[in-house]
């Protein structure tokens, strides 16, 4: 077993880290309250290649794998997790399954594109009545000559009404039930009958913005499709384990801006008087968040791992997802509990991190999902 970082990941992990406090960090509270897009965050990002870490370079990607992603992107999260989700879902759900299974056709007239930010994309699978249960989606796909009909609507679309690339899913089967009978579909955000709700108003990371989509009769063609027919959520299921590594980094990163701000609080100082904790009482609490960031960091390091490598990690993932998700809610419940007034007031980052953060045990398969999938997996050995 090998713990440590090549140098190529190291100076990766650094880049990011100067990128993010430089492009990321000025102006992520100010974009909070306001619910405002960091487009200018997103497109900075663009420049750097990190619209593309998962591309191939012979398409115009940088290619560095999860693993490298995951450490690249939990310096973002540390700045921005609004940023963060954003380029996160533009990478793991969207460019990853037209890597994996898009024809070489759906490869060219996409990625490119995709890698160098003129598009930015979004994932629908989502819908009002299929959350969890997301097999029991009604969005339909018709075929008309060559050209596939979509209708229906999506639900809780992370960047879906600006992006210009998106992949949906829909029941091309109608008379099969279930995960059968449902395709996977590369739609132009520009498409006729496309057309997104209102932005939701949500608790945290609240300049990623989130939607509801509504399609009636949008026309995708042919080539367009994703992979075969009829084995759309095997792909959403195969794509979900990456972003499942991409949340677990998101709460990695937040919980460390957390741990951050707690020491850089203290500094040093005995606690003041009058406060309900003792100088060691803060000391132990620091070393409990410390411990069960890096504890989470290590299976989704080891999780990012395995998918580079081919090997089996549905398991793996939710297992990062579920410790990274529980040990950042944990991390920053205490970081505002041990601040006091400083911790919860809305002039300071903390309590940013602390709405932020809470979202990581519901979205990519809620905790309970988590479980579902880890204990399977465990009984099918």
């Amino acid at each position: 077993m090998d713990f440590a970082l090549t140098a190529e990941q190291q100076e990766l992990r650094g880049k990011a880290r100067t990128f993010a406090e430089t492009f990321v960090a000025p102006g992520a509270l100010d974009r909070d309250r306001a619910g405002t897009f960091p487009a200018e965050a997103v497109q900075a990002a663009a420049g750097e290649g990190y619209l593309g870490l998962l591309v191939p370079r012979e398409y115009g990607g940088r290619g560095v794998g999860n693993l490298a992603q995951s450490l690249l992107l939990e310096e973002i999260a540390r700045a921005d997790a609004s940023v963060h989700v954003t380029i996160s879902v533009h990478n793991s759900l969207v460019t990853a399954p037209i890597v994996r299974w898009g024809s070489e056709e759906l490869k060219k007239k996409h990625l490119p594109r995709l890698a160098t930010g003129e598009c930015v994309g979004a994932y629908a699978l989502t819908e009002p009545h299929s959350g969890s249960d997301a097999a029991a989606l009604s969005c339909t796909a018709v075929r008309d000559g060559n050209d596939w009909v979509l209708n229906g609507s999506k639900m809780w679309i992370t960047t879906g009404a600006r992006a210009q690339t998106l992949l949906v899913f829909a029941r091309t089967d109608p008379k099969t039930p279930g995960s059968r009978g449902i395709s996977a579909f590369v739609v132009d955000g520009s498409a006729a009958g496309l057309e997104p709700g209102k932005k939701e108003n949500k608790l945290g990371i609240r300049a990623s913005e989130t939607v509801q989509l509504f399609l009636e009769d949008v026309r995708v063609p042919g080539e367009d499709l994703l992979g075969e027919e009829g084995l759309g959520f095997s792909y959403a299921l195969g794509t979900l384990h990456g972003g499942r590594i991409g949340i677990a980094t998101q709460a990695l990163g937040i919980a460390q801006a957390a741990l951050d701000a707690v020491i850089a609080h203290f500094d040093g100082k005995a606690v003041p008087k009058g406060s309900a904790f003792a100088t060691q009482d803060v000391d132990f609490r620091i070393a409990e968040m410390a411990t069960g960031i890096e504890a989470a960091r290590l299976l989704t390091w080891r999780a990012a791992w395995l998918r580079d490598r081919g090997d089996e990690h549905a398991s793996a993932a939710s297992m990062a997802k579920l410790a990274a998700s529980r040990a950042a809610n944990d991390v920053c419940h205490a970081a505002v509990e041990v601040m006091g007034p400083k911790g919860w007031r809305s002039e300071g980052h903390v309590e940013r991190f602390f709405r932020d953060v809470r979202v990581t045990e519901i979205y990519e398969g809620t905790t309970e999902i988590q479980k579902l999938v880890i204990a399977r997996s465990l009984k099918a050995t």
